[in-house]
């Protein structure tokens, strides 16, 4: 049984294209292409659902159209509309730090350097040029900038990074 804290979301299936089954994928991470990976995951009903690849294509830089076994119809594309996909972590750890998205840390632990920690990293904001995790710590939502500057150290084995985050920057503007 695949379990959600063994995969990291990496885009999402739009609609079918054609009718032999082929589907068109957005994603934010193309970790797919560059591991070598026989299967995504589908999150299906509340249930880690693994695919095999076919074949892919890319369109554009955040586009594709896949070809998963087991889809061969336009009905069947159909019911793959909206469907989150998933990458397996365990796959993605094979790559070097510099090449992860920051999807990727989603789960991990921050600590600073002072040993304190400062807690788990439940979603990543990408939406400005400024991308910062989203850390839930003592039961309120902090925004901690994803600045590779403040990164000390990465340990993907614990799921824990530590950072030297400037003074006084988790009391400001966090909610």
């Amino acid at each position: 049984m695949i379990k959600s804290e063994d995969v990291y979301r990496i885009g999402i299936i739009n609609k079918p294209h054609g009718v032999h089954g082929e589907l068109l994928f957005t994603f934010d991470d193309d970790i797919f292409d560059r591991v070598e990976s026989e299967y995504i995951v589908c999150l299906m009903d509340g249930i880690m659902v693994p695919f095999f690849f076919e074949e892919y294509r890319f369109r554009s830089d955040t586009t594709a159209l896949i070809k998963l076994e087991g889809i061969d119809t336009e009905i069947q594309a159909r019911r793959m509309t909206n469907i989150e996909v998933y990458f397996p972590k365990k796959l993605a750890e094979k790559i070097e730090d510099d090449e992860l998205t920051w999807q990727f840390f989603i789960g991990f632990t921050i600590i600073d350097i002072n040993k304190n920690k400062i807690g788990k990293i439940t979603d990543v904001d990408e939406s400005t040029i400024n991308v910062l995790f989203v850390v839930e710590h003592d039961g309120t939502e902090l925004l901690i900038p994803a600045q590779e500057d403040f990164i000390t150290v990465i340990d993907r084995d614990k799921k824990i990074i530590y950072m030297n985050l400037p003074e006084g920057l988790l009391e400001l503007g966090n909610t």
